[in-house]
Order: structure tokens, then C-alpha cells, then sequence
């Protein structure tokens, strides 16, 4: 645990000092859980987010995209369910004053018995060598099937009491588990309480007239209310989809773990509309195609997982998430969810509106069915980050910190560096970036020697280093260094872009 949260701090250090995230107002010492997307940031975050609508909009004929307001009329969150459940459930420490979710204790209770079976795997790895079957040791072995039947256990009591609304019995599990305050180890709790996560707002000119009104809490609302206006301007047949990425607020009482959970964050949603009878068909697909987007930027099958919900919200018949390694245990990234025709029929009702497809190959009118895809961009933007960020040991003995972003991802795609500031060289250096910027983000580097140059960008993430020497002048070549492998080749200057492209080109990296 202990050499997780070095490598946590690590990552949230590296990310203030590359000009990745910076504390949001931090010269008025900062609002805990909101973050700012410093210059690097905000282009890695971009990537991720034209990576996915890529990848589900213009890959698809049969999707498109919208960009909702935030701001919904209040019935939209009635319908929703949002304003009766939307709730967490929280626990206070009576000695240390600290308040935590009652549901993410038990979590971290079942993280710290997966991190035991992680260490019977790592030592039976040593013992058995090349020989070793991970799969097959989880599944045989008697001392992991013990801890994996403890969290089973400890997980489907909590999902089954959290729906059912028996809050009495998580505060029992917690305490039959004597899990302790974990800044002070005090195991004085007191009753668990359903807490709202919306913010309000008022809309209107004066105080008098102001309608109440809700910050979205998610994006997928905006969709359903808009599925008529879309499916008849767009002459969409189902199935199809609509897609969403923007921004949702959460008024969380325990964020933390840096940008995971904060209380505004960004999500990239799209609903798809299929018939009803089909939707397990489509969930499953859906499963399949996003782990397949995830396993397209090449960050290890390892580092994913399915975990089918052992609590299913209220609208759904189906779900699962798509957790991803993080620095402190695995953790939910993305949502596939099958929501039935719950939003639809419920916005039907609440507006008095009839909110339905026609078939004409049923000749009837039916209330489509839904599957979900639902993923954080901060979320995705933390795991794409913490994934690449290492320390090497080099042939030479010494270390070099890099950030091996994947390169369709990373915020500056090249970065052109004059051996010297003389000799004609800054210009040439100059005219190549004039060249290149058209097509793709880059930079211009003179100060320092070139070799620390080299470790200013590959701890900044850049995948392409050109260097231009005095061997450019006479044959119009350069020097390309690669981030992750530092092989050196050179090539001629009208190749450059060619080079470049093959790296980051999106076709390259989806397919």
C-alpha cells in the first residue's frame, strides 16, 4: 500500500510540474476536489475526448451527437429519480469528526484483501518462473479462493443491503468487519444517512420570481429529453445512438483521490435506442466494443476488469463497469448499462408528451429500450496518465523519468530542437515547425544541451524529438529520437511528416 501512494503522489507531483493539472484558485489555497487542466492538460484531455468521439461518432453511421445545456428545466431531475434517490450513503467518525461514504469503506476494505492475492500471485510467479499460469493459480489455489470468497461475500451483503435501503445493516457490516477511521484507526461510527450529491442554482432576475433549479448531475438526461427531436430531424431507424460529452456536478462530501472523484468533472455518454427484446443482445455488444476501445491505446490487458453489479439502480436490468488499475486498486472507469425504457417512459409521463419510435417494419409505436455507455474523461484522462508515468533504469546506470502517453493521445506530438542556437540551425529548426504545425501540435526547444532536452520531453510526454545539426545544412536530414525505445535514425526533412503521422494517426491506433 505504502509503495502505491508513493507512486500516487508521484503522479499528482508530476502532473503540477509538466503542466498537466494545477489546484483550481490555488493563490486563495484552493477549493478541495476541483481542478484546473493547466496547458499539457487540457490538449491530453481533448485527445481523449476526439479519441472517443471518433471512435463512437464518426465510426458510426448510425450514432450521432448532441451538446445539451446543463441547465434542464426541474421536472427533468423528478422524472430522472434524481431528486428522491439520488443519494449517497455516509458515515461520520465520532472521534476524528471526518465524514466518509459508507459504501466506499467497505470498498477499500475488499481493495486491501485484493492486494493479498496479489501478493500470493507475485510470489508464486517467482517460484514457478516461465511456467507459472496466473488463471489457473487464481482459481486453484486455496488460500486466494479464501479471499476471493471473503469479498464475494462482503460485496453482495453490501449490495444487497445498500438496495434495499437498509442502511442499518451497512453500518453492522462495517462494524463486524471493524473497519477503522483511516486517518485515526477510532471505530466510534455513527448511524449511516442518505446525503443528495445535487447542486441547486435559481434561474430568474430577482429572488422573489427565481425557479429552483439543479447543476446536471449527469449528461444522459439532456439525450433522453431530446431522443423525438433527434430521431425525427436526424430520420434516425432504430437502433441508433446519441452521443454527449460536457461537464456534470456532483456536490461529493468524500472527493479525493485527486481528479477520480471530484465535484465537477466531464463525461462522455452515449444512450443507445434498440428494440425492446434486444437489449441484453446489445449490452453484451457493447461490453465487447468498449473494452476494445480501451484495449486500443495499448495499456495492458491486465490493468481492465468487468464487474457485474451486484446492486442494480432502480431503472436498470443490467450493468457493469469497466475498472481499470489505478494507482490505488482497481476502480470503476466506465459504465455499460442496460436502462431498460425507464427514462423514456418517465420523461413520457412527467411532460405528458408521447415519447415513442414508430417501426414501420412492426407497423407499431413502441417505447425504445437503452443501453448505456458511460465513462469519466477524468477519469480516463487520470489513467492514461498514471499508467504512462515510469522511472527507467538505463544501460548507463542512471534513471530518467518518462511519461509514455500514448502517442495519438499525447498533448505535443513533436518537438523540433536546433543542436545550437547558431549557425542557421534555429531556422531551419523554425520552417520545420511552420511546416508541421498545420497537421499536428508541436514544439520549439533551444535552451539547455539537446540531452536534457530530450529528458524535458520525454518526462512532458512528447513521442518525437527532431534534432537539427550541422549535418542538416549540407543534406537537408535530421536527427528523429523516439520517447519510449531512444533509437536515433536519420531522415530526410521532407519525411518528417510521413513519420510523424505514422505515429499518431488515428486510423492506426483503432484499427
Amino acid at each position: 500500500m505504502a509503495k502505491q501512494e508513493d507512486q500516487f503522489k508521484k503522479v499528482i507531483s508530476h502532473a503540477k510540474e509538466y503542466g498537466y493539472i494545477f489546484q483550481s484558485s490555488e493563490i486563495y489555497d484552493g477549493l478541495s476536489a476541483v481542478y484546473d487542466y493547466a496547458q499539457n492538460g487540457v490538449e491530453l484531455k481533448k485527445n481523449i475526448r476526439d479519441y472517443w468521439w471518433k471512435s463512437m461518432v464518426q465510426m458510426h453511421e448510425n450514432i450521432v451527437g448532441i451538446d445539451a445545456s446543463i441547465l434542464m428545466h426541474p421536472t427533468t431531475w423528478k422524472a430522472s429519480g434524481h431528486v428522491d434517490a439520488f443519494n449517497d450513503p455516509l458515515i461520520d467518525n465520532k472521534d476524528s469528526k471526518k465524514r466518509y461514504r459508507a459504501d466506499v469503506l467497505v470498498e477499500d476494505y475488499c481493495a486491501k484483501i485484493e492486494n493479498k492475492i496479489e501478493k500470493e500471485v507475485k510470489k508464486a510467479e517467482k517460484r514457478f518462473g516461465e511456467a507459472f499460469n496466473k488463471e489457473e493459480f487464481k482459481s486453484t489455489n486455496g488460500r486466494v479462493l479464501g479471499y476471493q470468497e471473503k469479498i464475494d461475500t462482503i460485496l453482495k451483503r453490501l449490495g444487497k443491503s445498500l438496495e434495499n435501503e437498509d442502511l442499518v445493516d451497512v453500518k453492522a457490516l462495517i462494524e463486524e468487519l471493524e473497519i477503522a477511521d483511516p486517518l485515526t484507526g477510532s471505530k466510534n461510527w455513527t448511524e449511516v444517512k442518505q446525503f443528495n450529491l445535487m447542486f441547486g442554482t435559481k434561474l430568474g432576475a430577482s429572488a422573489e420570481s427565481a425557479m429552483d433549479l439543479y447543476l446536471r448531475p449527469e449528461t444522459a438526461q439532456g439525450i433522453f429529453v431530446n431522443f423525438l427531436n433527434v430521431q425525427k430531424t436526424g430520420r434516425m431507424k432504430i437502433p441508433f445512438g446519441i452521443a454527449q460529452t460536457g461537464k456534470a456536478f456532483r456536490n461529493e462530501i468524500v472527493a479525493r483521490q485527486f481528479i477520480f472523484r471530484m465535484r465537477e468533472f466531464e463525461q462522455m455518454e452515449m444512450q443507445f435506442f434498440v428494440k425492446p427484446g434486444t437489449q441484453k443482445e446489445w449490452y453484451e455488444q457493447w461490453k465487447e466494443t468498449r473494452l476494445k476501445w480501451h484495449l486500443s491505446l495499448g495499456m495492458g490487458a491486465d490493468n481492465y476488469r468487468f464487474h457485474d453489479h451486484e446492486k442494480l439502480a432502480h431503472y436498470a436490468d443490467a450493468a457493469a463497469d469497466i475498472e481499470f488499475k489505478f494507482p490505488f486498486g482497481f476502480k470503476e472507469l466506465e459504465g455499460i448499462h442496460s436502462r431498460t425504457d425507464f427514462d423514456l417512459k418517465a420523461h413520457e409521463e412527467h411532460s405528458g408528451k408521447k415519447i415513442q419510435y414508430f417501426d414501420p417494419e412492426e407497423n407499431k409505436n413502441y417505447v425504445p429500450y437503452v443501453v448505456e455507455t458511460s465513462i469519466g474523461l477524468d477519469r480516463m484522462f487520470l489513467a492514461v496518465f498514471s499508467n504512462s508515468l515510469q522511472e527507467e533504469e538505463l544501460e548507463n546506470g542512471t534513471t530518467r523519468t518518462v511519461l509514455k502517453l500514448p502517442a495519438v493521445l499525447a498533448p505535443t506530438k513533436a518537438a523540433i530542437l536546433p543542436l545550437v542556437k547558431k549557425d542557421g540551425l534555429p531556422e531551419i529548426a523554425r520552417k520545420i515547425v511552420d511546416d508541421l504545425k498545420w497537421s499536428f501540435n508541436v514544439s520549439y526547444d533551444d535552451k539547455d544541451a539537446v540531452g536534457r532536452r530530450y529528458r524535458r520531453q520525454d518526462a512532458a510526454g512528447t513521442p518525437i524529438c527532431i534534432t537539427v545539426d550541422h549535418d542538416t545544412i549540407k543534406d537537408n536530414t535530421v536527427t528523429v529520437r523516439d520517447r519510449d525505445t531512444m533509437e536515433q535514425k536519420r531522415v530526410l526533412i521532407s519525411e518528417l511528416k510521413t513519420i510523424v503521422s505514422e505515429k499518431v494517426d488515428l486510423q492506426n491506433w483503432l484499427k
